[in-house]
């Protein structure tokens, strides 16, 4: 396998573990091997008035030369409506070229059906799909254009190690940060908990490793993974780092889920006690669902929407910032 195969894989693989963590049930695996998708969409969850579902398939170079195969499925999606929508999904693939994609997919479509409800129009005829129906549907898969530019690695610029805070917090930086514990996930015998604090510097990060350290249960945990993201004001751009601990592959997976969720300012780590039994994948599921959990119940991870809208925005700040490089 080439290098460049490797890494789309290994991206990939990053991003569908998030998808997964973030939507939970929403989330369904149609064919693991072909790398196609589906994820139900409603304007609400409680009480869904519009859903519509998406269905993708990651081909090889994606996400850093080629873009998914899509299709959205909604009797009540039709003419114009859909196509609007085809182009504003296209427009989001345009404007991250290389870049992973999906979660910025699914809340655009939220979005849609959010204002869809807002705007109070009679919900869709429950009825039953005829077969010309069901062969439109499948006419419906659209594949996205290449792009033509070449594709950016995901992940926000890293600056020196600079603070958000000003001289006025300084105090506040000296300080330990309170630190929170998730409740642990067990599977066949191995246990993992999260644990997460504010961090506004490097030096709040060092110093509540330290103090978890302290706890004679967490200095054992086979790995302790951690990732950070801390905000720059002054550059507009994110401090971030992570560390495996030996679970290979384990930091840079929790640091892309913090990215897709959009936190700042926080540190998570994820302890994992192994019990003598092999988990494969479903490690890499337990510590990305335990650092979920604990960033929701801290809200630290928005509403959908919220999130969508602000990484939105961190985007453009960057390459706003790209270009006045060139």
């Amino acid at each position: 396998m080439a290098e460049g195969d490797a890494g789309s894989d290994q991206r990939q693989n990053e991003e569908i573990e998030a998808m997964a963590a973030i939507y939970g049930e929403e989330w369904c695996v149609i064919d693991d091997g072909a790398k196609i998708f589906c994820i139900r969409i409603s304007d609400d969850i409680d009480d869904p008035k519009w859903t519509l579902c998406l269905q993708v398939m990651l081909p090889d170079g994606y996400p850093g030369t080629a873009p998914p195969v899509y299709q959205l499925n909604a009797p009540w999606l039709k003419g114009q409506e859909r196509a609007d929508l085809s182009n504003s999904l296209e427009e989001i693939y345009i404007q991250n070229i290389g870049e992973s994609i999906l979660y910025l997919w699914v809340e655009r479509i939220r979005d849609v059906l959010i204002q869809k409800a807002q705007r109070a129009e009679p919900g869709p005829e429950v009825k039953k799909k005829t077969e010309e129906e069901d062969v439109e549907s499948e006419d419906d898969v659209l594949v996205a254009f290449q792009p033509e530019t070449p594709g950016r690695a995901l992940g926000f610029d890293v600056g020196e190690s600079q603070t958000a805070g000003t001289a006025a917090g300084a105090a506040e930086m000296e300080e330990l940060p309170p630190i929170d514990h998730g409740v642990p996930i067990t599977d066949r015998r191995s246990t993992f908990q999260a644990h997460l604090a504010p961090v506004v510097c490097p030096k709040q990060v060092k110093m509540v490793l330290a103090k978890l350290y302290e706890n004679k249960k967490i200095a054992s945990a086979t790995h302790n993974i951690y990732a950070y993201r801390i905000f720059c004001e002054d550059k507009q751009t994110f401090l971030q780092d992570y560390d495996d601990d030996g679970e290979t592959a384990a930091g840079g997976r929790l640091l892309h889920l913090m990215e897709v969720l959009n936190v700042r300012n926080v540190l998570v780590v994820v302890s994992r006690w192994y019990g003598g039994v092999l988990l494969g994948p479903d490690r890499f599921k337990h510590i990305n669902n335990c650092a979920r959990s604990i960033l929701v119940e801290r809200s630290y991870a928005g509403s959908p929407e919220e999130s969508s809208k602000a990484l939105g925005k961190n985007k453009k700040v960057r390459k706003d910032k790209k270009r006045s490089e060139h």
